[in-house]
C-alpha cells in the first residue's frame, strides 16, 4: 500500500493526473483510492476511486456544519467534474447524495448508478435540497441588498436538480453491472433506510483484480421497516463508517419503552413534543413506532404531525418500494394496511396550516424536518416552542458538530434561530436508540463478514473519535491494518 496526503504531494516527484492537480498520477499505483469528504467528520461523504484511467465517485454529498465553511466547500468541488466518468451512490440522505447537482452543473455527464428506491428518494430530496439553496440564499441576499454587499448565488437552481435525476440509472440488490471498463459492481442491502445498500466492487487494472467493499452508511438488526444489512465477503479493502464506531445502542427492544415514557412525561405536562427528524427514513420509523404505540394503548390519543412537505413525497416513495420492507412490516400491512397512514395523524403540507401549528395550545406530537435543526420548518416550531417550559424537544438522530441540534444535546442554555437569540427552557431529551447507524458491535461484525484477506480498512464517516477508536476495535478483533484518512489522503491499492 501507498499512502499519499495533500501536503505530501505537492513535495513528491509525481506527475500530477491531468484532471486533478492533487491526485497522484496511475503510474505509481494500479489503482488509487483517495478520500475527498467525511474523512474524520460524518458529513460530506465524497470518495474516488481511479482504474484503468477511469475515475469513479463513491458518493457526492453536502458538506453541513458551519455555514461559511460549508457554503465554500460544496460550491468548490475538489476535482474536475468533467473528468469524473461515474458515480455509485450509496442512499439518498443529502451528506451523500446532496451535492449531485453542483457536479453535474458543473460538467459531469456519466451515469448515476444507484438502486431504484434511492433513485426515487433523491428525485424528491434533490429538488427539495435545490429549494433550500434558493430560499436561504434569497433570505440572506435581503440583509445584503440593504447592507449595499454584493449578492449570493445559491449553490443550486432546481434546472441543477433535475439535470442530476436525470442520470439515474436505477440497478436491483445482487445485480452486476458495468460502471466503467475493468471495474463492475453490485449494491448489498445496507437496512440503513429505504434503497441505502452497499457497494461491493470488482476493478481490475494491469491483471490484478481488487475487491473493494463500501459500506454507506450500515443500518442496525431488527431495525424497524426495512431488511437487515447484507455482509459481503472476501473483501481485499472495506471503507467502513464509523458514526458510532466506539458506542453500543440501546437494545431495539428498549426502543419503544423510552419512546412511551418520553410521550407520556410531555402530555403530562400538558405541552408540545417537537420532534426533528429527517425526511427520509427517521420520520416514517417515528411514525410507524408511535402507531404500534396507539394499537397498544400504551400513549395517550393526541394529534400528531408530519409538517413537511417533503416527507409526504418521501413516504409515497416508501409506500412504492416494498421489497425493502421486513417480514414483519409486510405482515402488518397485510393484517392492518397502510403503516404510515392512522387516525390521529395528519400529514401537513400547506403553509398556513403550519404556521397555525405554533398556536395550538393543546398536547401534540410535532414531527419536522431537519434531523439536525439547521433548516425546514421545525426551525419555526422550535422558535415559537423553545422557551415554554412544558414542551419538549426530542432529539432521535446524530448531530454534526455545528449545528443547532448539537447544541441543544450539549446543554445550550440559549440558541440563536433565525439569527435572533433564544433561552433554552423546554426539556431537551435525547433517544440515540432510534438511530438507523449500526453501532461498534454492528459495525465491527460486518468487517469480521468482510475479513477473509483484508488488506486494508478504511475507515471514513465518523468524528475523529469514533474513527480512531473504532480503528482501535478492529485491531483487537486481529483486523490491524485500520487507518481513518484525513482529507485528501490517496492509497494506492
Amino acid at each position: 500500500m501507498e499512502c499519499w496526503g495533500i501536503g505530501a504531494i505537492a513535495q513528491c516527484p509525481m506527475i500530477p493526473s491531468p484532471h486533478y492537480s492533487n491526485t497522484p498520477s496511475l503510474h505509481y499505483s494500479n489503482m488509487l483510492l483517495q478520500f475527498l469528504g467525511a474523512a474524520r467528520t460524518v458529513t460530506g461523504s465524497m470518495h474516488l476511486l481511479e482504474a484503468n484511467g477511469q475515475r469513479i465517485l463513491l458518493d457526492c454529498g453536502l458538506y453541513q456544519g458551519k455555514r461559511k465553511e460549508a457554503f465554500e466547500r460544496n460550491r468548490n468541488l475538489p476535482f474536475d467534474p468533467k473528468g469524473i466518468h461515474a458515480v455509485i451512490l450509496s442512499h439518498a440522505h443529502i451528506d451523500h447524495s446532496g451535492n449531485l447537482p453542483t457536479l453535474v452543473r458543473k460538467g459531469f455527464t456519466g451515469p448515476i448508478y444507484a438502486t431504484p428506491a434511492t433513485a426515487d428518494l433523491c428525485d424528491a430530496l434533490l429538488r427539495d435540497s435545490a429549494h433550500i439553496q434558493e430560499r436561504d440564499v434569497e433570505f440572506v441576499n435581503k440583509r445584503r441588498r440593504a447592507q449595499g454587499k454584493n449578492l449570493f448565488e445559491p449553490l443550486y437552481r432546481l434546472p441543477d436538480a433535475e439535470a442530476a435525476a436525470r442520470r439515474f440509472r436505477r440497478v436491483g440488490y445482487g445485480e452486476w453491472f458495468e460502471v466503467v471498463k475493468g471495474v463492475r459492481a453490485s449494491f448489498r442491502n445496507a437496512g440503513h433506510i429505504l434503497g441505502s445498500a452497499g457497494v461491493l466492487i470488482e476493478a481490475t487494472a494491469n491483471g490484478s483484480t481488487r475487491r473493494i467493499a463500501f459500506t454507506g452508511d450500515l443500518g442496525r438488526k431488527n431495525y424497524p421497516i426495512l431488511r437487515d444489512p447484507a455482509p459481503v465477503e472476501h473483501v481485499d479493502y472495506l471503507i467502513t463508517e464509523s458514526t458510532y464506531g466506539n458506542r453500543v445502542h440501546e437494545p431495539a427492544g428498549e426502543t419503544e419503552a423510552a419512546l412511551e415514557a418520553v410521550l407520556n412525561e410531555a402530555c403530562s405536562r400538558c405541552g408540545k413534543l417537537i420532534i426533528p427528524a429527517f425526511s427520509v427514513g427517521r420520520t416514517q420509523n417515528v411514525v410507524y413506532l408511535l402507531r404500534r404505540l396507539l394499537v397498544a394503548g400504551r400513549i395517550r390519543r393526541v394529534p400528531i404531525y408530519v409538517d413537511s412537505p417533503l416527507s409526504v413525497n418521501v413516504t409515497k416513495v416508501f409506500r412504492e418500494h416494498p421489497e425493502c420492507y421486513d417480514a414483519e412490516t409486510r405482515a402488518l400491512i397485510e393484517q392492518a394496511g397502510d403503516p404510515f397512514g392512522f387516525e390521529m395523524l395528519e400529514y401537513v403540507t400547506d403553509v398556513e396550516r403550519s404556521k397555525a401549528l405554533n398556536t395550538f395550545n393543546k398536547p401534540c406530537i410535532i414531527i419536522s424536518a431537519s434531523g439536525m435543526c439547521e433548516s425546514g420548518r421545525v426551525l419555526h416550531h422550535l422558535k415559537h416552542s423553545i422557551g415554554n417550559p412544558a414542551n419538549t424537544i426530542l432529539i432521535i438522530g446524530f448531530q454534526a458538530q455545528h449545528t443547532l441540534g448539537r447544541r441543544l444535546v450539549e446543554g445550550a442554555k440559549e440558541v440563536n434561530i433565525f439569527g435572533e437569540p433564544h433561552e433554552v427552557r423546554a426539556q431537551v431529551k435525547v433517544m440515540n436508540s432510534l438511530s438507523a447507524h449500526a453501532d461498534k458491535n454492528g459495525l465491527l461484525a460486518y468487517a469480521a463478514a468482510a475479513d477473509g484477506a483484508l488488506r486494508q480498512t478504511f475507515i471514513v464517516h465518523g468524528e475523529e473519535d469514533q474513527s480512531l477508536a473504532f480503528a482501535g476495535h478492529l485491531a483487537e478483533m486481529g483486523i490491524k491494518r485500520a487507518v481513518a484518512p484525513e482529507e485528501g489522503q490517496a492509497f494506492g491499492l
